[in-house]
């Protein structure tokens, strides 16, 4: 819808998009893509948050030494990434080393969907190395954007911020779940954080920390008689979920995706040396990165592979890596604006996410087929490579 508004009538698109609504009196006086971009993302963010939480606290995080391969995967697919973007852009003339962290992030939602359609022969601990993997490179990306493109901080703000998340976390403590409650400290939490420069999802993040994760924790905090069947952070996963995905993602991404398609367009893209850093680093970098890491790791500590994997289903996972949609086009415009650069940096990553989809839709599909023959052939061992 973006990229069809944005080629058949621009002009109403850049004007609903730089629309500005909000009071000043607050710095809330926003254009709607602003807002896509620092309101509707925390609701992402949010839910992000709370599925860290629960990864860290009862899921694949919990345990370092599980964990540690798909982590240590996580960094190489971030590092190697973010290497060939910068060996283009520092070696040209016009390069653009500032967008260096937007071909790092992998989009968890469409990697998964991805591995859903085309992994029914796969082993189940492929989709738990690539949850794992996604939510770290996730809380990495989250540390990049605060890290790197939050602006001059301003300290007041961010005390009042994390005043907020404490008052969040003390009401939830005590079993208050009311959104009369939480909602307003959670608006609070976000708008104080927008006005100390950091960027405004890290509190969406941050109010998904509080949350109880485990049943145990969720049963002393509402002081049940008896364990609950899902923790607290699930029920308000379960809930917010859909906003996420069913809108706020897409809002953002109409706003942020509506680029102007021509042969112009992609020849300029293919000319620009932060473009040309995007694409290597989605399509070329992020499998280099997972696979070359997990193989350092495999091969030089006491860490494995989980049974039943081989290194054809990491390179798998390594080139669905390289679908960056949502947070890539969030650090692109972070970095970028709405200038030039930003759309010739926004069709690298749309055409590379695609790209990535389909080469590891393949990959996988092939390896989906080796595994069907290994069963039945009746060979139930260790994959082979």
């Amino acid at each position: 819808m973006a990229l069809v508004w944005a080629n058949v009538a621009g002009d109403s698109y850049a004007l609903v998009r730089d629309t500005v609504v909000g009071p000043s009196a607050w710095h809330l006086d926003l254009t709607l893509g602003q807002w896509a971009t620092d309101g509707l993302l925390a609701v992402f963010f949010f839910v992000v948050g709370l599925e860290l939480k629960r990864e860290i606290v009862v899921g694949e995080l919990r345990d370092v030494r599980t964990a540690v391969v798909p982590i240590v995967a996580a960094l190489g697919g971030m590092l190697v990434p973010a290497g060939l973007y910068l060996a283009v852009n520092l070696t040209a003339a016009d390069g653009a080393p500032r967008g260096w962290a937007v071909p790092t992030a992998t989009d968890i939602a469409f990697a998964v969907a991805v591995l859903a359609l085309v992994g029914r022969n796969l082993p189940s601990a492929l989709r738990a190395f690539l949850l794992t993997l996604a939510v770290v490179d996730d809380l990495l990306a989250i540390v990049v954007i605060a890290a790197f493109y939050s602006d001059q901080v301003a300290f007041g703000w961010l005390a009042a911020s994390f005043a907020a998340v404490a008052l969040l976390w003390l009401a939830v403590r005590r079993g208050w779940t009311s959104p009369v409650l939480l909602v307003p400290l959670a608006v609070a939490a976000w708008g104080f954080m927008h006005a100390s420069g950091v960027h405004a999802t890290i509190a969406g993040v941050l109010i998904g920390f509080v949350v109880p994760a485990s049943p145990a924790a969720t049963q002393r905090a509402l002081r049940l008689p008896h364990l609950p069947e899902e923790s607290l952070a699930e029920r308000f996963e379960h809930r917010w979920r859909p906003v996420s995905a069913g809108f706020a993602v897409p809002v953002f991404a109409l706003f942020a995706a509506g680029v102007h398609l021509s042969a112009d367009t992609f020849g300029q893209a293919l000319a620009d040396p932060a473009a040309v850093g995007v694409a290597l680093g989605l399509v070329l970098g992020k499998p280099l990165g997972i696979l070359a890491a997990t193989w350092l790791v495999a091969t030089f500590t006491r860490a494995a592979l989980a049974p039943g994997l081989g290194w054809g289903d990491v390179l798998g996972v390594g080139v669905l890596g390289g679908i960056g949609f949502t947070v890539s086009l969030l650090v692109g415009e972070l970095a970028f604006g709405h200038g030039t650069t930003h759309q010739h940096v926004v069709v690298a990553v749309l055409v590379s996410s695609a790209a990535a989809a389909g080469l590891g839709s393949l990959t996988l599909l092939l390896r989906g087929r080796r595994h069907a023959r290994r069963v039945d052939s009746g060979d139930l061992s260790a994959a082979d490579g």
